[in-house]
């Protein structure tokens, strides 16, 4: 199915959330979405470019890899012909704060 981002680009980043939702931090058991380890997404349409700003809880998370890897795997199979960028940055510093609030639910912080 071919998606014209210019016209539909906020639905395709939703989309694009959305996908990384079923992307599970392995050691909380939540998705990085709601766990607030996304910080942007961006469509570049003329070059074909997803680029994925995320960050991690902490610098020595085990779980690093795994998790940028299987960013990666989502998107590129569910957008093939678009390059994949996932950039990881340490500012700012990710904290409880960035939890969704049904994040919080599910992990019992509310």
């Amino acid at each position: 199915m071919e998606i014209d981002i210019l016209k539909n680009k906020p639905f395709f980043i939703a989309e694009l959330y959305e996908n990384l939702r079923s992307v599970i931090d392995p050691e909380l058991g939540l998705n990085i979405v709601d766990l607030g380890l996304i910080y942007n997404i961006e469509a570049l349409e003329p070059t074909k470019e997803i680029n994925v700003t995320m960050t991690l809880s902490t610098k020595g998370c085990p779980a690093g890899d795994f998790i940028i890897n299987c960013i990666w795997e989502r998107l590129k199979n569910r957008y093939s012909d678009w390059q994949i960028d996932v950039q990881l940055v340490w500012e700012p510093e990710w904290t409880v704060d960035n939890i969704s609030e049904l994040g919080k639910t599910q992990l019992g912080l509310n």
